[in-house]
Order: C-alpha cells, then structure tokens, then sequence
C-alpha cells in the first residue's frame, strides 16, 4: 500500500496505544485512517500521503494481556518536520479502537537522519584510522629516510688495516674512535662523519698514525668494557685528547642522535680522565665520575695563534645553543643558514651559493653550513667582518684566521 521505504523516511513517529479490551492489528490501523480522516484537511489526509509515498507503511505492534492489549505504533514520514508534528499529533485524538476504549500517546519522533549521522562519524572515523596506518609518509620522513640511507653507504675503508670510517677523516682536524663498525654506522647515520672503529682489541697501527697528527677523541660504551678499552689504549701509548662515553648500560651503536650529540657535548679531556682511573675511582656501574666541563677549545686551539690576534670573544650560551640547533637543522641538506647579530635567519642557500650570498648581504653576523669549513670561506669571512663559521668539519686550524670557528664536535 505505502510507497516509502524505511531507507527514503527522515522521521520515524513512535507511538503507545493502551485500549480498555482485546483487538487485532487490522482494528487498529482503521481506527487510525478512519478517526483521521477529514481531520486535516485534503492535504494531510493520510491515505493521499500513503499514497503518494510520503508516509510509510504504518506497523503496529500489540500484547494482550489481563483482557487488555498494548502496544506500539510507528508511522514513518518524509514529511517536513512540521508536518509530522501534526500528523502525530492527530494521531492521540483516536478515542476507540473498535469496541474498546483507547487511549494513543505519542512516545517521541525520531529523525532518522540522527542515526544515520551517528553512523556515518563512526565509519568515517574507522576509515581515517585504517587511512592513517597505512598512508605514505610526508616528504620530510621521505627525505631523512634517504638521507641516512645515503649517510650509511658513506661509510669507507681506512689505512693499511682497512678500518671501517667515514669518508670525512683526511680532512678533519678531530678524529672520532669507537669500537667497531657497527658503532661507526650509527654515527654515519646521524650525521657523524669524521669516525673510524677500532676493528678489535689489537690496536691498529692507523690508529697510532692518526693520534700523531689529528685530535683524537675516544667514544665508547657505556659499561665495563668501554673503561677497559680507556685503560688499554692509554697503556699502549696512543695519543688521545678526549674520551666519551655512551649513557650508562648503552652501547655507541644503540644510542640516538640526541644522546650522540648530548654525549659528544660532555667530552673529558684526557687528563681528567688519566687522574680518576689513577685515583681508582671507577663507581660499580663502570663509569668514572667525570665532571662536565665548561666551554674550552680543543688542545689545538689553546697553542698560540701564530701571533695573529682576535679579539673575537667566546660564543655565549645562548649564542651555542642556537647555533647547534641550526647545525642540527642542517644535517643532510648540503645548505647553508645566514645569521644576523640578533641570531635570526636572514635566508638559506645551497652551499654552492654560499660565498656569493654573503657576499651581497649586509649585516652578517654568522654562518652555519651543513658541509667543510674551507680557506676560500674563511677568507671571504675575514673580508666581510663575519664573526662565526659553524660546520660539521674544518680543513683549517683555528689558528690560522680571525674567525671564529665551531664545528659539530665542539657543542
């Protein structure tokens, strides 16, 4: 007889019907065409709007019991809201229901559209959660992914005892010694170039090689072991300057980018570390109680300049905690960052770009650049009265210019 489906309907009528005697279902639905009709007029009678689809089949629902019956009706209705406000209100003037007396009330009228809201939040919500799992990473996860896969291949052989290293040892003054190649790997990983392992215990002769003309720093694992390698190469003579150790319990090929660089920040030098495993004081956990030392330059930067001056003062606290976040910023981008005097970015360039910028910008005051500190950009400057260079590494001695020089191992 009704046209509308449940799924077309936007209302759902629910109402309770208690009558005074026993009926069918069929008693019920005539009462509600036959005491309806003519009540509203032509326009809301509701076999036309049956008939035309705009309100539904009509299902009653009955229980009898104790020579009375209940039950419920729903009417569904694409009516507008007003009109199935009305068309429920005229339902609760039906007074008999057959013989019997009766008494309809309308219970509450029901917008489908609720519902089917509620279920379309609750799918979407299921659907962005599946999206988020399996979507492609952003261009930023794309190009650390890449950049560490290039930084891991990076990792090379040196000297005679074909030790694994990274390929920035010949240029750098600093030298980074861990334990094996694993360890080398992490450190390439996170932007740690200038890194070669020992291979063993049996020291290599590169090793002694390296100590006569480069800065030597030892990092180690953070146990037991890591204080006998210490005591092994200061026994056999190999020149060191300063020593690391990993976090308590952790090896140099576990440990993250943040413990690296925290690590690398709190070097001892050597002296310290010759007076504490002389006094025996190595605590139960296999770490010396070494004592964070302040701000220094490594022992090539506390020779004399070769009589040429600065009166260039030391970076302020502020000053190094900025230019390492920059630094770190810059790990893998082959770029550069311009600073003014007030620490802000004034661009950033390729570092092919680098000289040629600077050298139509006013008022620099820095320069933080993911590569090699050569002469040619020192000189340029020198010449245009810039006070910081800071890089992953130096081809020159901070001896030998005005400005002054910071590189990644020196935060």
């Amino acid at each position: 007889m009704a046209k509308i489906s449940p799924v077309s309907a936007k209302y759902m009528i629910h109402t309770s019907i208690q009558i005074d005697g026993v009926v069918d279902n069929p008693d019920v639905i005539g009462a509600i065409f036959g005491q309806t009709e003519g009540l509203l007029g032509s326009e809301l009678e509701l076999r036309e709007l049956q008939r035309s689809g705009r309100i539904g089949r009509i299902e009653v629902k009955t229980e009898i019991k104790g020579g009375k019956t209940t039950g419920e009706i729903i009417v569904p209705s694409s009516l507008d809201k007003a009109e199935t406000a009305i068309i429920g209100a005229s339902l609760e003037t039906i007074q008999r229901i057959g013989p019997c007396d009766s008494k309809v009330r309308i219970n509450t009228i029901e917008d489908v559209r609720i519902s089917k809201r509620n279920q379309v939040i609750e799918r979407a919500k299921e659907l962005l959660r599946d999206l988020t799992n399996k979507v492609l990473p952003d261009s930023q996860d794309i190009t650390d992914q890449v950049s560490q896969s290039v930084r891991m291949m990076e990792i090379t052989e040196y000297g005679r005892d074909r030790l694994p290293a990274g390929p920035a040892i010949e240029e750098s003054e600093e030298v980074i010694v861990v334990e094996g190649r694993a360890d080398v790997l992490n450190l390439l990983k996170n932007g740690i170039k200038n890194v070669i392992g020992l291979n063993g215990t049996k020291i290599p002769d590169s090793i002694r090689d390296l100590g006569k003309k480069k800065v030597i720093i030892l990092f180690v694992d953070g146990d037991r072991g890591g204080d006998l390698i210490i005591r092994s190469l200061l026994n056999m003579g190999i020149e060191i300057d300063y020593v690391i150790k990993a976090p308590d319990g952790k090896e140099v090929e576990e440990i993250t980018k943040k413990e690296i660089h925290k690590a690398l920040r709190s070097k001892v030098a050597i002296e310290q570390v010759k007076m504490e495993l002389g006094s025996g004081d190595v605590p139960t956990n296999g770490k010396p109680q070494y004592q964070k030392p302040s701000y220094q330059k490594p022992p090539y930067q506390q020779r004399q300049l070769n009589n040429r001056e600065s009166n260039l003062k030391e970076p302020s606290k502020i000053e190094q905690k900025k230019f390492k976040t920059i630094l770190n910023d810059l790990i893998g981008t082959r770029g550069a960052c311009i600073l003014d005097d007030k620490l802000n970015i004034l661009g950033k360039v390729p570092l092919s770009e680098l000289i040629t910028t600077i050298n139509s910008v006013k008022g620099v005051y820095a320069v933080a650049l993911d590569g090699v500190i050569d002469r040619n950009l020192a000189l340029a400057a020198e010449r245009l009265n810039i006070n910081y260079l800071i890089g992953m590494s130096s081809k020159i001695r901070p001896q030998e210019t005005k400005i002054g020089l910071l590189i990644l191992n020196n935060f």
